[in-house]
């Protein structure tokens, strides 16, 4: 796997050895990241991907030790190391060297990994309801993009896999649908498009907020709701948005058989145009 790495002011083309079990990221999770996409050259929303790593630093209470230029730049470099047609994943990160319980907020350090991960096929994927759930924004750092929440993620990847599908549903503590294991979701039902409301148990994306956008280009009605499991299965389309396969179509979903919809087509057509406004070469 190609790839390069910036650490403590160096860059490496091998995954530098940086933490051990006397650190407090290594013993009590305090990592956060970002995650961002470069193809062909291009590297849609990278600067809000820079933003939002500062900002979940600071709500697992350490500071970041760079503005977000500086990690924008970092980041816009080490594409650039690599061949323009490279399929990258651009991951930033922070972590805490010191502390007991609570990291100390000044001992946060940065890394940055870029490296080969082609895109999904985006012909689609199946998915069913997964037992886990997302935590309500009191029981988890559920503000932050915080490498604690994913075991959660991966135990209903895991088992959804087990079960003959690729990708999970996670409802909150109500009932009420949050999003997939790894990415936002969204339905479509008589020409509506909907997706949970941003109640603060999941991160509303990102890419979830371009596709808002598109979709009000394409005068298609957007609403941000309460979704049941009966609302998800009776729906026309179901997609998902994230960084890390843009929009993808669900084909199955528990054992109900769906083809790709139009909207999800369109908005995933759109949604490459708007990248090709962000090349790095």
């Amino acid at each position: 796997m190609a790839g390069v790495f910036f650490y403590n002011g160096d860059w490496y083309d091998e995954s530098p050895r940086v933490t051990g079990p006397m650190d407090h990221a290594f013993w009590m999770s305090s990592t956060v990241f970002d995650g961002a996409r470069s193809f062909q050259g291009m590297a849609p929303a990278l600067d809000k991907h820079c933003a939002r790593l500062a900002r979940s630093a600071r709500a697992l209470g350490f500071e970041p030790t760079m503005e977000t230029g500086e990690v924008l730049d970092l980041c816009t470099q080490a594409v650039r190391k690599l061949p323009k047609e490279s399929e990258l994943y651009i991951r930033p990160m922070y972590f805490a060297r010191g502390g007991f319980i609570d990291p100390e907020p000044d001992s946060a350090e940065f890394i940055l990994a870029v490296y080969d991960s082609p895109l999904p096929d985006a012909s689609g994927f199946s998915a069913h309801f997964a037992k886990e759930r997302r935590p309500a924004r009191d029981m988890a750092p559920t503000d932050a993009k915080a490498s604690c929440l994913y075991p959660n993620s991966g135990r209903a990847v895991a088992a959804a896999r087990k079960a003959g599908f690729d990708n999970a549903i996670l409802m909150d503590a109500n009932d009420n649908v949050a999003e997939f294991a790894t990415a936002n979701i969204w339905i479509a039902k008589d020409g509506v498009l909907f997706t949970p409301a941003a109640t603060g148990c999941f991160l509303a994306g990102i890419t979830r907020e371009r596709v808002k956008v598109l979709a009000e280009a394409a005068s298609i009605e957007v609403q941000e709701t309460f979704m049941s499991r009966e609302d998800v299965m009776n729906a026309d389309e179901i997609f998902n948005s994230g960084n890390f396969g843009k929009i993808m179509p669900v084909t199955r979903i528990e054992n109900r058989e769906l083809q790709p919809g139009p909207v999800a087509a369109k908005l995933r057509k759109m949604y490459m145009e708007f990248a090709r406004d962000s090349q790095l070469f």
